[in-house]
């Protein structure tokens, strides 16, 4: 991936409505669609206006207080999918189905709340789904209930929060040169043996990504590929150690989750919100402040990502 502090000029690129119109034009006819030249000049101003309102959200949110911006964040997030979607979907909105957001929190208790013990349920309808089909084709997750807890705990970059706060080792790393060792302290935090855990990588990563040696596993490139995750600072490759239903999930849509529960707390907990931001009294502030921190760089850079790959 190229230098994590170019995804915000990337965005200049689009601010033109005769690039954009190309560039939608190009998406279209590659999906097959008979009206690529007429839908694209339709749909070029909105995809335009999309990424903008994304940036401005984004860029807000740096400048707010820490109460505000999980709803500034997570309302940048879906301006930015909505560009994406508009790459991979001509018609949309083609229904009002597509519009929900495509997630729902459960009604919160007011007393013993632990936000990472809190879940999303992911519906049918909606953008989340729209989106997780169109790009990922990642119909599975419909209907999956996702637990807060176990969608952080696929992010590389809070590795060092889990291990502090929780005692909770979370990621086993690769090296520099994009090698996993098979070593004893993997295999055993799998339970597996040697081949059978080389069973179970190749099972769910391409061959032409996956290089196999007697002692370790490589993989062509630093980006994720599920079930392996990319930290952005450190341009390393890991191995989540926990085994749950958010590792099949790309990271773009574990921020979605994430990001749209915390600003559901942000809106309509009030209460919940602001003692934990004020009074600090378990281990939830310290982990959505990293994570928001976290989010606020990475987020944007892995969605842009995806348009780069389509040009």
């Amino acid at each position: 991936m190229e230098s994590k502090h170019q995804h915000w000029d990337f965005i200049n690129y689009f601010q033109s409505a005769e690039y954009s119109q190309k560039f939608l034009k190009k998406c279209y006819q590659k999906l097959g669609f008979h009206e690529a030249d007429t839908k694209s000049y339709d749909n070029c101003y909105s995809f335009m206006y999309y990424l903008e309102q994304g940036e401005l959200y984004y860029k807000q949110a740096l400048n707010s207080p820490i109460s505000l911006q999980p709803i500034l964040l997570f309302y940048g997030y879906i301006h930015f999918i909505k560009a994406i979607v508009l790459t991979e979907d001509p018609l949309y909105p083609e229904t009002t189905q597509v519009l929900a957001h495509g997630v729902t929190s459960r009604k919160r208790k007011k007393q013993h709340y632990h936000f990472l013990q809190d879940e999303v349920k992911v519906q049918k309808n909606g953008l989340f789904s729209h989106f997780s089909t169109q790009v990922f084709h990642a119909k599975h997750i419909i209907g999956e209930k996702l637990k807060m807890e176990d969608l952080l705990v696929q992010l590389p970059e809070l590795e060092e929060a889990f291990t502090l706060l929780l005692n909770k080792h979370t990621m086993v790393w690769f090296n520099s040169r994009n090698e996993l060792a098979l070593d004893e302290e993997l295999l055993n935090r799998f339970h597996m043996s040697k081949d059978l855990f080389k069973q179970y990588i190749k099972e769910k990563i391409s061959g032409d990504i996956l290089r196999e040696a007697e002692d370790k596993l490589s993989v062509s490139s630093a980006r994720e590929q599920l079930p392996f995750r990319w930290h952005m600072d450190k341009d390393r490759m890991a191995l989540p150690s926990t085994r749950n239903e958010a590792g099949t999930i790309p990271e773009v849509l574990i921020h979605y989750a994430i990001l749209y529960n915390l600003s559901m707390i942000a809106r309509y907990e009030t209460e919940w919100w602001v003692e934990l931001l004020k009074n600090r009294t378990n281990e939830d502030y310290p982990i959505i402040r990293s994570f928001l921190k976290v989010t606020t760089q990475k987020a944007p850079y892995l969605l842009l990502d995806i348009l780069k790959q389509k040009m």
